[in-house]
């Protein structure tokens, strides 16, 4: 059986976040059956409906990579108790023009990485209710919110809680097992 194609977006545009750091764990982590690659959407201009006559290429490329998509891993930080701009702004741009959302009815999952204890949980919640907008079933257990990412990783990237990793390794397993279902 071939490997399902999944498009992890990242919410986070810093190089150096744990977000990002924490989605190339993942796509580490992440079994057999899964194909992961990120989708960047640090250059995808605010959406604007009056560019939709000549869209820029950034929103073309992002779609075209989107559509292609068997599923989607959200890894997103928590910003004032939601999802960043730059997240929402991939989901407006993935959504239109109406009628041709890439989103619509392909699986997903969510992680909120945060350096606080409480795991991005604002984020994490924020973005599913937008996801449920876009058609998009996601994964409701186990749910992953994951605080105290300052202390999570070596200076490799590599997850270095033997209960995270453990915990995340079961996650992308689940994860797995939701996108089969579709």
């Amino acid at each position: 059986m071939a490997s399902k194609k999944i498009s992890v977006i990242v919410g986070s545009l810093r190089k150096g976040s744990f977000n990002r750091t924490m989605a190339n764990a993942l796509i580490n982590l992440a079994p057999k059956s899964l194909s992961l690659t990120i989708l960047p959407i640090d250059d995808l201009p605010l959406y604007n409906e009056d560019l939709e006559e000549r869209p820029p290429r950034s929103w073309v490329d992002f779609r075209a990579g989107a559509v292609l998509s068997d599923g989607f891993l959200f890894v997103t930080p928590e910003y004032n108790r939601s999802m960043p701009a730059a997240m929402k702004n991939a989901l407006d741009v993935g959504s239109r023009p109406w009628g041709k959302s890439v989103w619509n009815a392909k699986p997903g999952a969510v992680v909120s990485v945060s350096v606080g204890s409480t795991g991005g949980f604002g984020a994490n919640h924020h973005l599913r209710q937008s996801l449920t907008c876009l058609n998009v079933p996601v994964m409701q257990h186990p749910e992953a919110y994951i605080g105290n990412a300052s202390d999570l990783f070596d200076k490799d990237g590599t997850i270095t809680v033997p209960s995270t990793r453990d915990f995340m390794s079961g996650f992308m397993s689940s994860f797995s097992d939701w996108v089969a279902r579709f």
